[in-house]
């Protein structure tokens, strides 16, 4: 049978024609981009990818209507340089490299394996051999390392064993900012142990590597701002009575309530105004859910006093 030993293509620019010997592995993107004399291209030197860009505006017809798009003849030389950035995660190059498609260790090798469909584990080995590649590029003003951000809410339920990984991985050089929130006060104990105490429900050797930020609690103003947002995505209207009470029950802390109760009521007061026939939420619509709905303080106290008809 016959094979090829090379691919003889010949390219044309505004200031000159090159005729390039290239890898007859080129020849299937050629054969798959429908690429025929007249066509404008353009070749990737490191990869080879191949691209049709459309059809040279020379051989354009009189019609007006036509499936093929004319572009223009490239600019200036045969040869250019042009920089290419692109945005990847650590994760993009530990998946392109579970299955590499392509030998080689940089970059451009690593990228060329993203578009393959691979289900395999991703190994220790693996992320460090990637962490070793991108430090060398990293080092040598080749690429930029921008730190993400892992948001960690409601800290204090992760267990001991989280708490270890999350410490180790802070010493790692391409470790993300890490933001652990809270609502928790004082000294709990450490989910997983049984007894173990910690502010925060938080171990103190990971506390030591944190910057605390302490927060104040809403004041009214900012209280009834947060309520008249979130009825405007409900598109709810609210009276100013009622508004001072929702606001009166969020700044409640004391008794358990809070603004998570006062935002929860406003669904079922809007279901209220509908009943009666109003364009506006009501301060007595705001007190029959009350009633009906419970905070934690008030449903405590029911089963203090009346244990015996529960289970």
């Amino acid at each position: 049978g016959k094979s090829l030993s090379h691919v003889v293509l010949t390219l044309k620019a505004a200031k000159g024609t090159k005729t390039l010997r290239l890898d007859p592995t080129i020849y299937d993107s050629i054969i798959k981009e429908k690429i025929t004399i007249g066509d404008v291209i353009y070749i990737e030197a490191n990869t080879g990818i191949v691209k049709r860009c459309g059809r040279s505006d020379s051989f354009a017809t009189e019609f007006d209507l036509e499936l093929e798009e004319y572009v223009p003849l490239p600019k200036g030389e045969v040869y250019k340089k042009r920089e290419i950035i692109q945005d990847l995660t650590l994760h993009d190059l530990d998946m392109a490299n579970v299955k590499p498609t392509s030998n080689g260790n940089d970059i451009i090798s690593m990228m060329s394996n993203l578009q393959a469909n691979k289900k395999t584990e991703i190994t220790d080995k693996l992320r460090q051999e990637v962490d070793k590649v991108v430090h060398k590029y990293v080092t040598n003003n080749q690429a930029e390392l921008i730190p993400g951000v892992l948001f960690i809410d409601e800290a204090h339920m992760l267990n001991l064993e989280m708490f270890t990984y999350i410490n180790k991985i802070l010493e790692l050089d391409l470790a993300p900012l890490i933001i652990l929130a809270t609502n928790k006060q004082g000294l709990h104990k450490i989910n997983g142990t049984e007894d173990i105490i910690s502010p925060f429900g938080i171990p103190q050797d990971l506390l030591d590597r944190c910057l605390i930020i302490k927060t104040k609690p809403y004041n009214i103003k900012e209280l009834e701002q947060i309520i008249l947002k979130r009825a405007e995505d409900m598109n709810l209207k609210i009276d100013s009575k009622a508004m001072d009470k929702l606001c009166e029950l969020g700044e409640d802390s004391s008794k358990k309530r809070g603004l998570r109760y006062s935002l929860q009521l406003l669904s079922p007061c809007s279901i209220l105004m509908e009943l009666a026939g109003r364009d506006k939420v009501i301060v007595e619509d705001v007190e029959e859910c009350m009633e009906l709905f419970l905070d934690l303080n008030r449903s405590v106290e029911i089963l203090k006093n009346d244990n015996k008809g529960y289970l």
